[in-house]
């Protein structure tokens, strides 16, 4: 039997509410993003936004994650954690993973902002990964596989010269932050579990420069790339329909 969850009408509900807070505390912290501007100080201002909109974070505290915000710079892949010492410079790659719990449902997402002007190469990776979470999600319809989604992703990547993170993957998301299934940013097309209406999963492609492999800081949460060169993420919370996928977590602002 499946355990994947399919959302009631009642739950889709919260889950949107979830994800409008996300999309709205993004906007803001995106916004917040420039040169001079420390990791800390992006974690401080989501914490505030969270308790202002009566939600609560998702991530503090998940396994002993010490803050709202991941906040990874340049090579950091994901879930880097926030400090004062770490200022933003013009020119950086800023990864904001972000989530959170409103009346017992998360929602997740995560942008990627490059700080000031950033190389024509950063632009492209940018570029490259945002439209691969598009192709991703084109591919979340009711009938088709988890791998159409990760065949998707990652035949749009590679096609770029980029390469597709293997060690960290989507989720099902809902009462719990991960659920049932994972969903690879790589794959075959029509392997996996079918896609259902009511199914709510969050597909989040990190994209690197270089070799697709990473290795782990000495803080035991800060994924970099093996080789240094720069990595890029975006996640978007979706809601699998009889019709279109809906983006719970779309942006908000233009």
């Amino acid at each position: 039997m499946s355990q994947v969850e399919i959302k009631s009408k009642d739950e889709i509900v919260l889950m949107r509410e979830a994800g409008r807070i996300v999309s709205e505390i993004l906007d803001a912290l995106e916004q917040a993003v420039a040169p001079g501007v420390t990791t800390w100080d992006l974690d401080a201002l989501a914490e505030k936004l969270i308790y202002e909109k009566g939600a609560r974070p998702a991530f503090k505290g998940y396994h002993g994650f010490p803050a709202c915000l991941c906040a990874s710079v340049n090579h950091e892949v994901v879930h880097g954690i926030p400090s004062r010492k770490r200022t933003l410079q013009e020119g950086d790659l800023m990864k904001l993973d972000f989530g959170v719990v409103y009346r017992g449902f998360f929602g997740d997402s995560a942008r990627t902002v490059p700080v000031g002007k950033v190389t024509a190469e950063a632009q492209a990776l940018i570029d490259a990964t945002r439209e691969s979470l598009n192709k991703g999600i084109q591919a979340m319809v009711a009938g088709n596989r988890i791998g159409d989604i990760g065949h998707a992703v990652q035949g749009y990547v590679e096609a770029r010269g980029f390469s597709v993170v293997r060690d960290f993957t989507g989720h099902g998301i809902g009462r719990r932050l991960h659920e049932k299934p994972e969903v690879p940013n790589y794959g075959q097309s029509g392997s996996g579990m079918k896609l259902r209406p009511g199914m709510v999963l969050a597909v989040e492609p990190m994209v690197n420069q270089g070799t697709y492999e990473v290795a782990l800081l000495d803080d035991d949460w800060t994924a970099v790339t093996l080789d240094n060169k720069l990595s890029a993420h975006f996640e978007h919370t979706v809601l699998i329909t009889e019709g279109a996928p809906e983006i719970l977590t779309r942006r908000r602002s233009g």
